[in-house]
């Protein structure tokens, strides 16, 4: 039980470093600092949206449009901070 613990943590932490990624490519793309034909960043720009899109997308409908501004990254993120501290402070010591 512990294992599957630590690997919900891992998984967690994996995406949300992958948000925080997407979040940094979306800026560098908007103010054209990365060349978006490049065929190896729009790779990376394509893993991002597609591993971000079925979460973000969900949260930034239901979010009241603020002008351009998209906090859904920020609700993801503060979900898997919770989350992640429910897993470890919990759920483990429910296991041990």
């Amino acid at each position: 039980m512990i294992a599957l613990i630590q690997t919900l943590v891992l998984a967690l932490d994996i995406y949300w470093w992958i948000i925080i990624a997407a979040a940094i490519y979306s800026w560098l793309y908007a103010f054209n600092v990365v060349n978006s034909r490049n065929q190896f960043v729009g790779a990376i720009g394509n893993f991002l949206f597609r591993a971000t899109e079925p979460v973000l997308g969900p949260i930034r409908r239901a979010l009241p449009d603020l002008g351009g501004i998209d906090i859904s990254p920020i609700v993801v993120l503060l979900v898997i901070f919770f989350l992640r501290q429910f897993l470890l402070t919990t759920v483990l010591r429910l296991v041990v």
